[in-house]
């Protein structure tokens, strides 16, 4: 490892044994050297390479245990494949979480509650127009109502996706689009609720794909335009 440059220290610090993780230097399980071998290593100083380990444990890469010391976590770096994932074209994220959508009811039906499907039902009614707030209220109603589904899940890897997908769609629909895409109406969000209450798990999929096609229909002529 070689000495740290003085300018952005934590930054460098935490940069130099990212690679030293994905390079596969310290495998999955494995003990880091403490703090003081790190300081040593890189010249830098305590509070420095405490920065560093703790921007480097907020990415998953590392796990401190207390009284044991700090272990590598994953050599996968998630924030970064999460960033090729945001640069991607709009199309190519909607039609990754209309998959999840798919798999989540496809989940819901066969694993959901009475208290889900109460739940669903709940949101979907609260759901109202654009005219109840505004737009942007709108959105965030008809989210809780999806959000639901994919809770019933039980996936809560689906979940944390799901969550990453609609943040990074919004973000580039508000930065590139205009208008809006299409609204699937009550009837059609109603139909998913009662496929996925008839346990039916592949009714449940096929209606979520019915429900996907119109805006993903739509999205392609927007983005041809």
């Amino acid at each position: 490892m070689q000495p740290i440059n003085r300018t952005n220290l934590a930054e460098s610090t935490a940069e130099s044994l990212r690679m030293e993780i994905l390079s596969g230097r310290w495998a999955v399980g494995e003990r880091i050297p403490n703090e003081t071998a790190l300081t040593e290593l890189l010249a830098v100083s305590r509070g420095t390479v405490r920065e560093a380990v703790r921007v480097l444990i907020s990415k998953g890469l590392l796990d401190a245990r207390q009284g044991s010391g700090t272990y590598v976590r994953s050599t996968v770096d998630a924030s970064d494949a999460l960033d090729r994932v945001k640069r991607t074209g709009l199309r190519d994220q909607w039609e990754a979480r209309a998959a999840l959508d798919v798999e989540a009811a496809r989940l819901a039906a066969l694993r959901h509650t009475p208290e889900d499907l109460e739940r669903m039902s709940r949101l979907l009614a609260a759901r109202g127009t654009v005219a109840d707030g505004g737009r942007d209220a709108f959105g965030q109603r008809d989210i809780a109502f999806h959000r639901s589904i994919v809770e019933a899940s039980g996936n809560k890897a689906i979940v944390e996706l799901y969550d990453f997908f609609t943040s990074a769609i919004l973000e580039t629909i508000h930065s590139t689009l205009r208008g809006d895409l299409p609204e699937p109406d009550d009837k059609a969000h109603a139909a998913i609720v009662e496929a996925i209450a008839s346990g039916d798990p592949d009714k449940a999929a096929a209606s979520v794909r019915a429900f996907m096609a119109p805006v993903l229909a739509e999205l392609d002529r927007l983005l041809i335009q």
